[in-house]
């Protein structure tokens, strides 16, 4: 069953989104699911929940603030430490339901949010397992054989509830910019994913998904201090579990970055490889595979079968 539900971010933003409940379960363990760079709900994540729900899982899927239906201003701007703030929001809501078992929630991010929830996991304590679909995992050439630091920097900035910090400053932004070049565009047009891929991909989505709009702001994504990098924080998620999907020719969250990532994980921790570009697992054969193999892993460590 599912249902549109709205419920407060961070500073009392709403954000908007479906809460699916399966039947026969009287508390049920919770996913909550949010898409990756400047999508929006409609855009496969129902498809995803269907599946959760059905296998006995309560699910939030939401909207990120300034984009699709969720409020907050500047509107189709980006901010990944506000991104990933507001997912401890939505753990906030999802366990205050009757219907939801608060001992067991994951978090499931694709892409952009892929990379959040790997840095979400390791901060909030309340995340039991974590799941990154063709996750943004960090950096090539990236020196990442010591990241306590880091990774103890990046996550006060994401529990930073003063408001003067990266999720609330714009410090560096680039853009507006077009994400993709959609049909009719001119060729040489500045855009911020810049791969034929992406432009299929969004363009298939657009009659799904009126709501998403082919232009976003990117706020203290790059060139902070600190700097947003996932693979700082990846191999302090540990112990909790960790399913990492990797597309084997993905070039915006690269693979052989991932696969790095996935090896400076610890322990319990899953890898699959999906063949095929980064947008493969959203649709057909590689949606079948990334989807069942989540729920199994969700299963696994949410209800122990």
């Amino acid at each position: 069953m599912r249902r549109d539900v709205e419920f407060p971010g961070h500073s009392g933003t709403i954000l908007r989104g479906w809460l699916y409940l399966p039947s026969g379960v009287s508390k049920a363990p919770g996913v909550i699911m949010a898409h990756g760079f400047s999508a929006v709900k409609e855009m496969a994540l129902d498809r995803y929940a269907e599946v959760f729900c059905d296998a006995g899982l309560a699910v939030l899927a939401y909207d990120h603030r300034n984009l699709g239906s969720s409020d907050g201003e500047q509107r189709q701007e980006i901010n990944p430490w506000a991104q990933a703030r507001d997912y401890r929001r939505a753990i906030d809501w999802l366990s205050g339901r009757s219907e939801v078992d608060a001992k067991h929630i994951a978090i499931w991010g694709s892409s952009y949010s892929g990379g959040e929830v790997l840095v979400v996991g390791t901060c909030d304590e309340r995340v039991k397992a974590v799941v990154a679909n063709v996750p943004f995992t960090g950096y090539a050439g990236v020196d990442y054989s010591d990241t306590r630091e880091r990774c103890e920097a990046i996550c006060d900035e994401v529990c930073d509830e003063s408001g003067a910090g990266l999720a609330d400053r714009r410090d560096v932004s680039v853009g507006p910019l077009p994400v993709v070049r959609l049909t009719g565009d001119a060729p040489e047009a500045p855009v911020l994913l810049d791969q034929s891929e992406s432009s299929e991909w969004f363009g298939g989505q657009v009659s799904s998904a009126p709501n998403w709009i082919n232009s976003v702001t990117l706020s203290n994504g790059m060139g902070t201090e600190p700097m947003w990098d996932p693979g700082a924080c990846i191999a302090h998620l540990s112990p909790k579990p960790l399913l990492l999907v990797v597309a084997t020719e993905d070039r915006l969250a690269e693979t052989a970055v991932s696969v790095a990532a996935f090896e400076r994980a610890g322990e319990p921790k899953q890898l699959v490889m999906i063949e095929g570009h980064h947008f493969i697992p959203y649709d057909g054969k590689g949606f079948e595979q990334s989807s069942q193999a989540a729920k199994r892993f969700l299963l696994e460590h949410l209800t122990g079968t």
